[in-house]
């Protein structure tokens, strides 16, 4: 490609890269210690949002992008982690330039498109890329990742970017894990042990198939007046 994404970045810094183990899960120190990502970064964790993707193919009949977009040149995935859905639409739009931010880089693969580009940065913070630099920002379950008080001007970063996309019991049962560790323990004082029997017992309901739990699932789209 003829831009390197890259080239106004440095290196990671050790620091983002330092893991800590809380109650046999991995996390990385800096996003607890700063109150950043509360979900493990470890194996287990991957396995469970390369599943999410999964299901989500399934549900959205393998559509990547919702928006009236046939040519994409310049996509930022908010928020990465495994790079499941970056990669997929850099190996479906190899002329297209996919750059990943997220905060974490514990979770991406090794292996990935030429087109991929992976970014270390803090959403929470304020975007630094240039105003109408995206055809496309895709920003898809970061509730956890987001602080209640960024969201307004997330949402208007996101905006200035241009145009805005977004987007099973196995997961369930993984996902309950995941986010349980941190804030039951650390936030309400909870043992490990009665933190494992909360999550066993959620994960029972939610494996009995005569509990028909639904949830909304909103795919939100939005484009500049005049975008």
């Amino acid at each position: 490609m003829a831009r390197n994404p890259h080239i106004h970045t440095k290196e990671v810094d050790n620091e983002y890269l330092e893991t800590i183990d809380l109650h046999g899960r991995d996390f990385q120190k800096y996003s607890i210690d700063h109150d950043i990502h509360l979900l493990p970064v470890d194996e287990e964790e991957s396995e469970r949002l390369e599943h999410q993707h999964r299901v989500f193919n399934i549900i959205f009949d393998d559509r990547l992008i919702f928006p009236p977009i046939t040519n994409p040149r310049r996509v930022l995935d908010c928020g990465y982690g495994t790079a499941c859905w970056a990669v997929d639409v850099a190996e479906a739009y190899p002329d297209c330039e996919v750059i990943g931010v997220d905060i974490s880089p514990h979770l991406k693969p090794d292996d990935t498109p030429e087109n991929f580009w992976p970014q270390l940065d803090d959403l929470n913070r304020s975007f630094t890329f240039d105003t109408n630099t995206f055809d496309l920002v895709h920003s898809q379950m970061l509730g956890g990742g987001i602080n209640a008080t960024r969201w307004t001007s997330y949402l208007r970063d996101i905006k200035r970017q241009r145009r805005i996309g977004t987007a099973n019991s196995e997961n369930i049962r993984g996902a309950l894990s995941s986010l349980a560790i941190v804030p039951f323990t650390k936030r309400l004082g909870l043992s490990i042990n009665v933190v494992n029997n909360l999550v066993e017992r959620a994960s029972d309901d939610a494996a009995n198939p005569a509990l028909k739990a639904y949830f909304p699932m909103y795919v939100c789209i939005g484009r500049k007046p005049g975008g």
